[in-house]
């Protein structure tokens, strides 16, 4: 399959998106890039890693998603920004996490980074950590090291996607949606993914982007992304 450029976003279902999106763009750097009826984008920057947060019916329960991490550069000034008020979690060094709302858990990785509050890791749960991101492999990631937290892993354009040992489940409400990786040409993926024989769960034409949806191991959908000449959030 044709190697996606970057991690462009991790949507979510939720029952209620704007409690998190007023938490990430008061205290998180993000700003609303786009709001519609059906979802709420946010991100510190259009072309780089986002969060979707389509509304759907609650409760929602976390199944295969652990936590998503963003990237900052200074985990100190970072950390002023969420306020004294945020319960947060230390356990390793540069890193920080902390749970927003409806079971979303996000943290704060210290590295160096072209874009402040960029993507850095989505954590998943498996059942078979090394199996499933072997899997991933197939899909077009990288392979990668472990990194801090010694799990499994692949790359995408310099993000990850980690493998936490866990049931992940197949919840009737899950509040995991799909991954979203950016890729020159959504057209070569659709006759990749059918060459391969994965899944497709949907194709979707939309007036900026041009996607194929494709169904991962453990029931997690993954997204192949086109941005048109047309897109021009910001």
């Amino acid at each position: 399959m044709v190697r996606p450029e970057t991690l462009d976003h991790v949507a979510l279902w939720v029952a209620d998106r704007d409690p998190i999106a007023k938490f990430v763009t008061e205290r998180v750097g993000m700003h609303v890039v786009d709001r519609t009826d059906a979802f709420t984008l946010v991100g510190s920057d259009a072309r780089r890693g986002k969060l979707t947060l389509f509304a759907a019916e609650g409760p929602r329960e976390p199944g295969a998603l652990k936590h998503i991490a963003l990237r900052v550069s200074s985990l100190q000034e970072a950390e002023r920004t969420l306020g004294d008020d945020l319960r947060v979690d230390r356990s390793r060094d540069g890193e920080l996490y902390f749970d927003v709302h409806e079971g979303l858990r996000l943290g704060l990785v210290e590295a160096p980074t072209e874009v402040e509050y960029d993507l850095d890791h989505v954590a998943l749960r498996s059942s078979s950590p090394q199996e499933t991101a072997e899997a991933y492999e197939q899909l077009g990631f990288e392979a990668a090291l472990p990194g801090p937290s010694g799990m499994p892993r692949v790359e995408v354009g310099g993000a990850f996607v980690e493998f936490h040992e866990g049931e992940p489940d197949d919840p009737e409400r899950p509040l995991l949606n799909h991954l979203a990786v950016k890729v020159e040409s959504a057209e070569e993926h659709i006759s990749d993914a059918r060459e391969l024989g994965l899944e497709i769960a949907d194709i979707v034409d939309a007036p900026n982007t041009y996607a194929v949806f494709v169904w991962g191991p453990e029931h997690v959908k993954v997204e192949y992304v086109e941005h048109k000449p047309s897109f021009s959030l910001t």
